[in-house]
């Protein structure tokens, strides 16, 4: 077992807590101890692994990949790469109880590899709806918006604000792989063939 990374995603735990060691012991054989969300209910999901209804992360989403990343990383680069993926996504469970991983702190992981990288605010306009640009646009008094599509929107926003105003009007961003992210998600496309899909 690497201690090491269970102490980085798994700092919160009470090491004294008698439902921690359980978890520790059921993790006894893993590479790594999969993260564990300080909001999980850990006497609930003992019993529920007990009876079978709740299982183990998988030993091989513990296992770190020449890359120095888990499985769950890849997943993470997977569900990135189809577009729609902002800061306001809400991680699937499945990241933590299928892939033993902190998401956000995979997130951020993945961003300081270069695999990843967050959008400016002007590049994220297009995941605004064209209610919201039509809002903006009103800000600086621009008429005839009635009929315009959303991209026509996108242009006029991106014409009459900077990305100073932007960043200020709104948090909503975009992220998108790099050439390196998009590399890598090949060379692993194994471990997404092995994920349930579903369309994004």
């Amino acid at each position: 077992m690497n201690t090491t990374n269970m102490d980085k995603q798994n700092s919160h735990l009470d090491l004294e807590n008698e439902q921690v060691q359980t978890i520790l012991a059921l993790y006894i054989n893993h590479n790594e101890v999969p993260y564990i969300s300080p909001k999980r209910d850990l006497n609930a999901w003992l019993n529920q692994v007990e009876i079978g209804s709740e299982s183990l992360v998988p030993k091989r989403n513990t296992v770190r990949l020449d890359d120095d990343l888990l499985p769950g990383h890849i997943i993470l680069l997977w569900r990135i790469n189809f577009g729609t993926f902002t800061n306001q996504s809400v991680f699937p469970k499945y990241f933590e109880y299928d892939y033993g991983i902190n998401a956000k702190q995979a997130l951020e992981e993945v961003q300081a590899k270069g695999y990843a990288r967050q959008f400016t605010a002007m590049e994220s306009l297009t995941h605004l709806n064209a209610a919201r640009l039509k809002t903006l646009l009103k800000r600086k008094n621009v008429a005839g918006l009635s009929k315009l599509k959303k991209a026509e929107l996108m242009e006029k926003a991106k014409d009459r604000f900077t990305e100073e105003e932007l960043s200020a009007l709104f948090k909503l961003r975009g992220f998108e792989l790099t050439e390196s992210g998009k590399l890598l998600l090949e060379k692993y496309d194994d471990i997404v063939d092995k994920h349930p899909k579903k369309k994004y």
